[in-house]
Formats: C-alpha cells, sequence, structure tokens
C-alpha cells in the first residue's frame, strides 16, 4: 500500500481521534478513507467500553465527591475508547461551551455534564443548545438560577449568544435581554442553597412556570412570546451561527485560527472552506455530523499544507501518547496523574480558566508547556516495558537482517503513528543514529542495545515540531 495513504489516514486520525499506532493504520488503510470516516461518524454502532468496569476502579467519582477520579474517569474513557471521534467531540463542545467545577464544586454535575455533551456531540445543534440550557451545570456556572422574571440575569442569555452560537457583532443588547427573559423560569430542583456546604445530592433541570416572563419580546427581528426553545430554535438558523460554528470545525480540526476575541476584526484563514462548512450546516438541518462527513472528505482537510499545522492540546497529547504506548488501555490505578500532566502542561480537565475556554494554538506553547510536554511524551516512548513500545523495537528488529540509520529513523517515525518531519530535522535524527555505531542485533546484548536506541530515537522524535502539533 502506498505510504501516502497511511499518512492521510494518519492525518485523519490525529484530528478525528487522538492518532492511533501503525498497526490500526495499515487495518484502516485497508478499510479504506470513505468507509473509515463513514465508521467514525458512526460512533453509535460501535460497542462502548466497559463503564461498569472503570467506575469500579474510581469509586469516589462514581459517587460524586472526587473531582480528581471524575476528571481522571473522562481521561481514560479517551484513552479506552472504541469511539474516538465521539469522545474527540465530546473534548471540542468542552472547550466552547464551558462549565467548570472551580465554580460549581459539584463534581457529579460536572460528571453528568460531560455525559450529557458526549450524547449530544454528533447530533443537531439546537438540541445540543436545549439539552445545554436544561444542564445543571451551565444553570449553576452561568447563573440562570437568578434569573426571574422580575430580575433577569443576563449571563447565560450574552454567552449564549456571544460564545456559545453567534459571536459579537451579530447581535445587540436587547437581544440579550430578551433571550434572557426567555429563559427565566429554566432552575434547579431542589433549590441550591450556597451557604449550606455539604449539598451533595443531585442537581435536576426544572422550569418553574410561576418565574417564567411569558410576556412578548422582540428576539432578533422577531416577535412573539418567546420561551428557552423558541430563542435556540432562532438562533441555529442564523448564517451568523452557521459560520461561527463552521470556524470552530476549521479551528479544531482542520487548522489553528486567531483567538475567538480577534474574529470579529481577522478574517477567517480559509474562508471558502468556512462557508462550504456553514453551507453543510444550513443545509443539514444543523446537523453536526454531516457537517462533519463534508470536512473530512473534503479537499481543504485533506491538503497537505494543513498537515502539522494544529498545536496539540495537553489532552490530545497525554491521550494520544498512552494510545500509543499501549498504556491505561484498560482501568487502572494512576490515571489522576495523567490528569494532573495535562494541567501541568495547561488544560485541566472540567475546569477551563473561564466560560471563553483555553486559548489554543500557539499559546499551548511556552517555555515550561513545552519542556512538560517533551518530558511527558519522552519518558514514555522511552519505557522499553510498555506493550506499544515493545511493538516498536519487535517490528523494527524484524524489517531485514542489517537496517541502516536512515531506514531506522524513518521506521521510527512511520511506527509512532506515520509521522512527517521536516529534511532537516530527519537529517539531524540520522546523524544522531549514525554518531550510536551499527544497528546489529545478531546477540542478546545487541539486542537489548538495539532496543534501547530505538527508545532513544523515540524519545527524540516526541520533541520534534511534528509530534507537538497534530
Amino acid at each position: 500500500m502506498a505510504n501516502n495513504e497511511i499518512q492521510l489516514m494518519a492525518h485523519l486520525m490525529r484530528r478525528a481521534g487522538f492518532g492511533a499506532p501503525f498497526e490500526e493504520l495499515e487495518a484502516r488503510v485497508a478499510k479504506g478513507y470513505e468507509a473509515t470516516v463513514e465508521e467514525l461518524l458512526r460512533a453509535e454502532e460501535k460497542p462502548d467500553w466497559e463503564e461498569d468496569v472503570a467506575r469500579r476502579h474510581m469509586i469516589g467519582g462514581h459517587l460524586g465527591n472526587a473531582m480528581p477520579e471524575i476528571q481522571g474517569f473522562w481521561m481514560q474513557r479517551m484513552i479506552a475508547t472504541t469511539r474516538p471521534l465521539q469522545e474527540k467531540m465530546t473534548l471540542f463542545w468542552h472547550t466552547i461551551l464551558c462549565s467548570g467545577d472551580s465554580k460549581l464544586d459539584h463534581p457529579e454535575t460536572m460528571d453528568t455534564h460531560i455525559d450529557m455533551v458526549r450524547e449530544n456531540a454528533l447530533g443537531r445543534y439546537p438540541d445540543l443548545l436545549v439539552a445545554l440550557s436544561r444542564d445543571p451545570a451551565m444553570i449553576i456556572y452561568l447563573d440562570n438560577r437568578y434569573s426571574h422574571k422580575d430580575s433577569i440575569n443576563e449571563n447565560y442569555g450574552r454567552e449564549l449568544l456571544e460564545l456559545f452560537s453567534m459571536g459579537v457583532g451579530n447581535y445587540t443588547e436587547d437581544d440579550v435581554k430578551m433571550a434572557a427573559r426567555a429563559f427565566t423560569g429554566w432552575t434547579l430542583a431542589p433549590a441550591m442553597n450556597s451557604f449550606i456546604p455539604y449539598q451533595r445530592h443531585a442537581f435536576k433541570f426544572q422550569y418553574d412556570p410561576e418565574d417564567h416572563d411569558d410576556g412578548e419580546k422582540v428576539f432578533l427581528g422577531q416577535r412573539g412570546r418567546f420561551n428557552g426553545d423558541d430563542i435556540i430554535n432562532i438562533i441555529a438558523r442564523q448564517p451568523a451561527t452557521a459560520r461561527f460554528i463552521a470556524r470552530h470545525l476549521y479551528d479544531f480540526f482542520v487548522a489553528d485560527e486567531v483567538q475567538v476575541p480577534a474574529w470579529q476584526t481577522t478574517p477567517p484563514r480559509d474562508p471558502a472552506a468556512v462557508n462550504v462548512l456553514a453551507d453543510a450546516y444550513l443545509q443539514s438541518d444543523y446537523d453536526i455530523r454531516s457537517v462533519l462527513r463534508v470536512l473530512f472528505n473534503s479537499d481543504f482537510f485533506k491538503d497537505e499544507s494543513v498537515w502539522y499545522a494544529r498545536v496539540k492540546s495537553p489532552v490530545e497529547v497525554v491521550v494520544g501518547t498512552m494510545r500509543l504506548v499501549g498504556d491505561h488501555l484498560t482501568p487502572a490505578p494512576g490515571i489522576e496523574s495523567l490528569v494532573g500532566a495535562a494541567g501541568g502542561m495547561g488544560q485541566i480537565l472540567l475546569n477551563p480558566p473561564s466560560v471563553e475556554g483555553w486559548h489554543g494554538g500557539k499559546e499551548w506553547i511556552n517555555s515550561g508547556a513545552l519542556v512538560n510536554r517533551v518530558n511527558f511524551v519522552a519518558n514514555r516512548v522511552g519505557d522499553l516495558s510498555l506493550p506499544g513500545v515493545q511493538r516498536i523495537v519487535e517490528r523494527l528488529g524484524d524489517i531485514t537482517e542489517s537496517i541502516s540509520p536512515s531506514d531506522f529513523v524513518d521506521g521510527c517515525l512511520e511506527l509512532m503513528g506515520s509521522i512527517r518531519v521536516e529534511e532537516d530535522t530527519r537529517l539531524a535524527l540520522i546523524a544522531h543514529v549514525e554518531r550510536g555505531g551499527p544497528l546489529v542485533r545478531d546477540t542478546e546484548e545487541e539486542r537489548a542495545s538495539f532496543a534501547r536506541k530505538v527508545g532513544e530515537l523515540l524519545q527524540l522524535i516526541a520533541s520534534s515540531r511534528e509530534y507537538q502539533f497534530a
């Protein structure tokens, strides 16, 4: 099979999932690119992971009283999932439709919030927004429990328009107020009392008709006695919403854009691509799965100019590396340390810095975070006891009786997920291998030395731009 087929499949799996070891790439190429896209999109047709087994390893998280275990449970799910696009989309929405435990201080509510996002991640966007508006985590995070028909709180109405759907410049302050009025009465049961520190019961959405403003409203040029569902339906069909969601999808799956606050004044990196995705959104009845099908099969996604055009988020670095080395593919102690590793790189799961989420792209890279990223990966890929690393060593050892430094480097790059580095980087890696002496493996001692050289080269590749980018 052609090398470029493997590399295109690797590009797809880095974006539509968390990367894939070489054996998986080979199997997917044998299926075909379009068939793989369909398999990823039809996540519900794949058997889900054994949640009950994972829960037994994380009792505190299951009881909802230990945030590290809740975070670890999701990290474990991303590593072990048989539905990589569903988890990738859950992470995508978590970076946009933000709520966080720093304000909630209620892990069980954050756990059910992510379950809600996952359930709706590939469906119709207005359905996701309705579920979000009824989600206890969001009701707490953006203060809709404090919004009453005689005294509205504008926080949710504002962020729904500014950050969750249309973007600045596409609505007025009056639209914010009308949206806030429409969502009055959307609250919690039981009522939350901030002065009682031991409330660990589960919250549920409750609609209180006595507290809902049922009066006439004028929203985005339309008049009616709108409720929250009506507001979302109006928002969903706006061309501005189509463009806003399309640009977010381009930024996350194709190539890094400028940060969202600059979108009002900075045009998209590829306006034509954003228009294609926006049209797909409107023509498919706002169906995200349909938009992604267009995206992954498009020429602008497959174009080699956008390969390695996204900086991996810390969670992508951690999850992708663990899937590569074959560690934590089943529930085991220590998963919380991986959450901490991502936090040390700048991304704490379920706790974004603000409702605006994380600023990604090149802002993921600073001197401290970069050291943490490289060290994390290097420690794993250099561990010869891990099954994924052992498979790389074994496969390289089977290539031929004698392997040249250039073939050795190319083999390591291929087996780490078909990574294509710049030629200067490749030549530097070859020069390093040449300085290490012959790559022989006739004796047991030589085979042990060969394995150490594999681990060492994998560590060097881990520090390359291409490994840290997607």
